[in-house]
Formats: structure tokens, C-alpha cells, sequence
């Protein structure tokens, strides 16, 4: 059968099945379980208006346990099992080999890095889009160029990027971008203004914007947020743990500061930049970077749009300036929208896989732990160590749930 029409087919038997499912449904609710006629006709309605969204729900809530929760279970039984002795039970000790192996950590420590850097410069990125391409004529056209990343896989991305990135040897045309922008300095002031100086800076004022924000949390437990009835301990928790990232951060920009200044950079030789460890990490995420801006940007724009015209109003007849205005009227009422991005986003970076796999396959000191776990799941065929880690990924992921769908339940209150 031709592929075209096997996918026609497909299309019509499943929305007809649909169709027909919810249209039987009702009927066989309505007319045979509680028919709305006789004494009881009252009693029947509400009856079938009881059940009805849960016959609706039905098939969601079958497909997600078949598709969802059984996989989640069986996933955690292999994860206790070996399965090369038949499935027996073997406790953690496949958790205890996986946190024993070097490469385990590697991916932990990448996931972390891509976790602090991509949510936060794709969020940035997008907000600072959102609110410049709203102030120009042709901001439809600045937006559909933005976005349009989002349009495209994560493979396709990646090979995109690769191109970029591509290395040649030295004395032949490079193609790609970065080397042929790198080729251009020769070790001369602008060499050492773009290469060492801006990068420095930067360094510097990110780490001092860390510094900033675990001064602000060390003054609000200070003050007696520990015994502050309205604060639940996993907030003080998270908020401490959350100071002592942003100290370490501190300490590694400054360390990367001093790198900077004393490194000696091999002007006019082609590099390959994937296997410049740490360096290339940060390449593979200008990637996902780039295609989640795009996400931000529009969620973000109509979060700005939606702002109250009042109060901006307000704040320029007070004489507030453009900044004063984006960064204490325009920011703080959407900041609800702003971490919901913000944990979708983080979402998505602790499951990357096609980017890392289809640039580096983790080579380099690039793992992250979705390739780990395939390569441990496909490629080692150790199915126990492989669930071991997907569950890991799935405890990360969990958490971030439940804060969205809290967040959510209070904005609907």
C-alpha cells in the first residue's frame, strides 16, 4: 500500500473512530443507561451529566496509561532488574554501577551547565525580543524571522550548526562561519578587546549579578524567613540551595576571568571547535538557544501586550524612562508568565539528546544524560544501568511538573 494513502486511511479510521466513540457514547448514556423520560427523568440527567466528562476523558486517560504511567513502571522495574540473568532482582545495584562511572557525572555536570545557561539567555533573549520588535513597523517580519528556528528539528538544527562550526585544514577556504571569523584576528588590539576583554567583562558582570542575587537571599533568611510561617520549607530549601549554585557560578566566571587573561589564544590556525572541551558544550547550546528564543519571544510578546496601559501611563507621567518602566512595571506583572516559560524551557534542556547526538554523540566531554542513556540502553545493551538513568531524567523532570501545574491552579484562582 502506498505510504500517502496508508496515512489517509490512518487519518480517516482515527477521527471517525473518535467521532463515532464520543457520538455512541452519549447516545448509549442518554437513551439505554439514563434515559431522561419517566418518574426519574430528574434524577437520570444529573446522573448522565455526572459521568459524561469522565466517559469523554476515557480515552486520555487510557492512552496516558498505557503510553505514560506503564512505561514509567516498567522502566523503574528494569532499573532494579538484570536483565541478562533473566530479570532478576538486583536492588540498586545498577544505580550503584552507574553512579561509579565517570561518564554518569560528566552528563550530570553538562546537564547542570545547560540548565543554568539555556533557559536563562533564551528567556532573555526572547523578553528583549518581544519588547523590541514590538516598537518597530516591521516587528510581524522581525517576529516570523525569530520564530521560524522553531520550525525546524533539532537534527536538522544541529547539522545547521555543525556547518558553522565545520573545521578545514589549514591553508584551504574554510567554510564554516566561525573559523572564517576567527582566521580574521591576528593578535592585535581588536584580537585582544573581542576576544578577551568584551568576554571578560561579561564575565564580570554576570558574576556580579550572581553575587547580587545570593545577597538578597542571604538578607531574606536572615531576616527570619526560616521561621516565616508563609514560606514552605521546599522554598527556603530551594532558595538556599539556588544561593549555593549561584556562589559556585561566582567562583567559576571569576576562575574563567583569570583563564581569559593569562591564556594564550593560537591566532590564525583553524580550530575544531566541538573538541575544545567546556567551550564546546557552550557551542551545542548557542544551538538550542537559538531555536527556544523564538518559543520565549512569542509567549512573551503577548504577555507585554497584555499588560494594563494604566499603569505605564502612570509611571511616565511619574517620570519613569523606558528602563525604569520595562524593568519595574512591564516585568514584574508578567513575571508569572516569565517562569512558566522559563521551566518549559528548563524542561526541555534536561531531555536534549538530538543536538548532542547528531554533533558530538557525547564525545569531548559533551555528555549529557539522555545520550547516556541511550548509549547505555542501545548501543552497551544494558538495559538496567539505561533505565537507571531514564528514571533519574524523569526525577529531575518531576518536580518542574508540579510547579507548573501549581503555578497554573493559582492563575485560574
Amino acid at each position: 500500500m502506498h505510504p500517502a494513502l496508508q496515512g489517509l486511511i490512518t487519518i480517516i479510521i482515527g477521527v471517525g473512530g473518535c467521532v463515532g466513540y464520543f457520538y455512541f457514547s452519549n447516545q448509549f448514556l442518554d437513551r439505554v443507561l439514563y434515559p431522561a423520560t419517566g418518574k426519574n427523568a430528574g434524577r437520570n440527567i444529573n446522573r448522565a451529566n455526572q459521568i459524561r466528562p469522565w466517559l469523554f476523558l476515557a480515552p486520555a486517560l487510557l492512552a496516558l496509561g498505557l503510553y505514560l504511567a506503564y512505561p514509567v513502571f516498567a522502566t523503574l522495574w528494569l532499573s532494579v532488574t538484570d536483565r541478562n540473568a533473566g530479570g532478576a532482582f538486583v536492588g540498586l545495584a545498577n544505580y550503584r554501577q552507574m553512579f561509579d562511572e565517570p561518564k554518569f557525572w560528566e552528563a550530570v555536570s553538562n546537564n547542570m551547565l545547560w540548565l543554568i545557561i539555556v533557559p536563562a539567555f533564551s528567556t532573555a533573549f526572547g523578553l528583549l525580543a518581544a519588547q523590541l520588535t514590538d516598537r518597530i513597523k516591521w516587528g510581524n517580519i522581525a517576529k516570523s524571522l525569530i520564530f521560524m528556528p522553531m520550525a525546524i528539528s533539532f537534527v536538522g538544527a544541529a547539522v545547521i550548526w555543525k556547518l558553522v562550526y565545520d573545521t578545514r585544514p589549514a591553508g584551504q577556504d574554510q567554510i564554516g562561519v566561525l573559523n572564517a571569523v576567527w582566521l580574521g584576528f591576528d593578535g592585535g588590539p581588536m584580537s585582544v578587546l573581542i576576544l578577551k576583554i568584551v568576554p571578560a567583562l561579561i564575565l564580570v558582570v554576570f558574576a556580579g549579578f550572581l553575587a547580587y542575587s545570593v545577597i538578597q537571599i542571604a538578607r531574606s533568611l536572615l531576616r527570619g524567613g526560616f521561621s516565616h510561617s508563609a514560606t514552605p520549607w521546599w522554598g527556603l530549601v530551594l532558595r538556599a540551595g539556588l544561593a549555593l549554585v549561584a556562589v559556585w557560578l561566582v567562583w567559576v566566571s571569576l576562575r574563567s576571568v583569570v583563564s581569559l587573561a593569562t591564556v594564550s589564544l593560537p591566532y590564525g590556525e583553524p580550530q575544531t571547535w566541538l573538541t575544545i572541551p567546556f567551550w564546546n558544550s557552550i557551542l551545542l547550546m548557542v544551538v538550542l538557544v537559538w531555536i527556544q528564543t523564538g518559543f520565549a519571544m512569542v509567549i512573551l510578546s503577548a504577555a507585554l501586550r497584555g499588560v494594563p496601559e494604566e499603569t505605564i501611563e502612570a509611571a511616565v507621567i511619574d517620570g519613569a524612562n523606558p528602563f525604569q518602566i520595562f524593568f519595574k512595571i512591564k516585568v514584574p506583572q508578567i513575571m508569572g508568565t516569565i517562569v512558566v516559560v522559563w521551566t518549559t524551557i528548563t524542561i526541555v534542556v534536561l531531555k536534549v539528546f538530538d543536538i548532542v547526538f547528531a554533533m558530538t554523540n557525547g564525545q569531548w566531554e559533551t555528555q549529557v544524560l539522555a545520550n547516556y542513556m541511550y548509549d547505555k540502553l542501545f548501543r552497551a545493551n544494558d538495559w538496567g544501568v539505561g533505565s537507571a538513568s531514564a528514571m533519574i531524567i524523569m526525577l529531575l523532570v518531576t518536580p518542574i511538573l508540579v510547579w507548573n501545574v501549581i503555578n497554573a491552579r493559582k492563575e485560574m484562582r
